[in-house]
């Protein structure tokens, strides 16, 4: 009798033997991705039978196990994406994490909406129309510009994480939300938000280079002051853009286009900001160098940076440099 105890007590020391060391195996027969979503409040029963009928682990106990063992561990909500075989202990920590799948989208500076319209639909989670419709949306940032038309200007250039369930009112709000916080930490005030912000867009579109911005900046404040019109090619791309007719250079027709937005038919400030411009160009918009610029054209050779001149015949020497440039290239 007491071999056959012995020899039970030993089977049962196998036996859960085997069953715990099956927590710490791969599960071999996961075929395909799977996504689950657990909701807050989902309990760990729920989520181990979701697990099992999904494919991801090959007994709903053997999670439940785990949980058994790291009893104080607390599960988090979330969408979950498994994409390859793991162990039952394995699928509980990314849980345990909250190991959440998300979508990244990196809008870089300078983009307008459309531009980033075009990024979103490309994760196949939000259709362009509806991003347009949502950044059309100006009554989210009447606090920070009662002037703002749409949002553009304020969908913050960044790299932003959204899941299956984010909408496009919650994506342009996490862009304005960040474009808040970018702009108290730059110092930005409440008064003439639009005005700062609709500069820096031009910036943002005409120079890359970051040292050149307050120079930028500085020649369009300039010609302000002076009430010459700004004569700024992408204002007049934007006008093209809004009326759907950009074909990817710019004719003569865009040039004497009588939209408000195009800046070589209107003196002053376009009605509003053509991009979404970054910290390096609402800071050079703050704060402009002090210079008597009033012209700019690209240095040969295309390295992005500017001649600047204070008077019309050394603008028109840099330009002839930058021709030359265009031929000594072909």
């Amino acid at each position: 009798m007491r071999r056959i105890v012995i020899v039970l007590f030993i089977l049962g020391l196998l036996g859960a033997a085997v069953v715990m060391g099956s927590l710490f195996v791969p599960y071999r027969g996961f075929q395909n991705q799977v996504f689950l979503d657990f909701e807050k409040g989902t309990s760990t029963r729920a989520m181990a039978s979701q697990l099992e009928s999904s494919g991801v682990v090959r007994y709903g106990w053997q999670f439940l196990l785990v949980r058994v063992v790291r009893m104080s561990s607390k599960l988090q909500a979330g969408e979950y994406r498994f994409d390859r075989a793991a162990s039952a202990y394995d699928v509980f920590g990314r849980i345990l994490r909250g190991d959440v799948f998300y979508y990244e989208v990196a809008v870089p500076e300078g983009s307008n909406q459309f531009d980033i319209a075009g990024i979103v639909e490309g994760t196949g989670l939000i259709k362009r129309e509806d991003f347009l419709k949502a950044a059309g949306n100006a009554k989210d940032i009447h606090d920070l510009d009662p002037m703002a038309a749409t949002q553009e200007g304020y969908l913050f250039p960044s790299t932003y994480r959204i899941t299956r369930k984010t909408t496009a009112l919650q994506l342009t709000r996490l862009m304005t939300e960040q474009f808040r916080k970018e702009w108290k930490l730059i110092g930005g005030g409440k008064s003439k938000v639009h005005a700062a912000v609709t500069l820096a867009s031009l910036v943002e579109k005409e120079t890359g280079a970051s040292g050149e911005r307050p120079i930028v900046a500085s020649v369009f404040m300039n010609r302000l002051r002076l009430g010459m019109k700004l004569d700024c090619d992408p204002t007049t791309i934007y006008a093209a853009l809004l009326e759907g007719r950009y074909r990817g250079a710019i004719h003569r027709s865009d040039l004497d286009s009588p939209n408000e937005y195009n800046t070589y038919q209107h003196a002053g400030l376009p009605p509003g900001p053509i991009a979404n411009p970054g910290v390096a160009s609402l800071k050079a918009a703050l704060q402009p160098a002090e210079t008597e610029y009033l012209y700019f054209v690209a240095k040969p050779g295309g390295a992005g940076s500017h001649n600047f001149a204070a008077n019309n015949a050394d603008h028109k020497r840099n330009v002839e440099l930058y021709r030359r440039g265009l031929k000594a290239d072909r």
